[in-house]
C-alpha cells in the first residue's frame, strides 16, 4: 500500500544576477515533491512574486551543468541553476 504522503527530493538551486538579488539568495537547498519539473520549482519560488513571475519567460535552466526545458523532471540531489537574460553589447 502506497504511502498517501508526497515522497520529497532535495534539489540545490543556483540563483545569478538579477534573480538572485529578487529571491535573496545565490544558493539554496529546496526540498519538492518526486516528479517536480524545473518549472514547478520555479513557480514555488516565485510565488507571491509578480517581478519574478515576470522574469519566466526570459530565465533559462540548466541542470547539472546542462540547459533543460521547464517540463524537465528534477531527481533527488540535482542541481538546477536559474539562468537570467544575458545582455550586454
Amino acid at each position: 500500500m502506497k504511502s498517501s504522503a508526497a515522497r520529497l527530493v532535495t534539489v540545490r538551486v543556483l540563483a545569478f544576477a538579477r534573480l538572485r538579488e529578487l529571491l535573496g539568495f545565490g544558493e539554496r537547498l529546496v526540498s519538492v515533491p518526486d516528479g517536480a519539473s524545473a518549472g514547478e520549482v520555479w513557480a514555488q519560488l516565485a510565488a507571491g512574486s509578480p517581478e519574478l513571475a515576470g522574469l519566466r519567460a526570459s530565465t533559462r535552466f540548466a541542470r547539472n551543468g546542462e540547459l533543460i526545458e521547464g517540463a524537465t523532471v528534477l531527481r533527488e540531489g540535482d542541481e538546477l541553476a536559474l539562468l537570467p537574460p544575458v545582455g550586454g553589447g
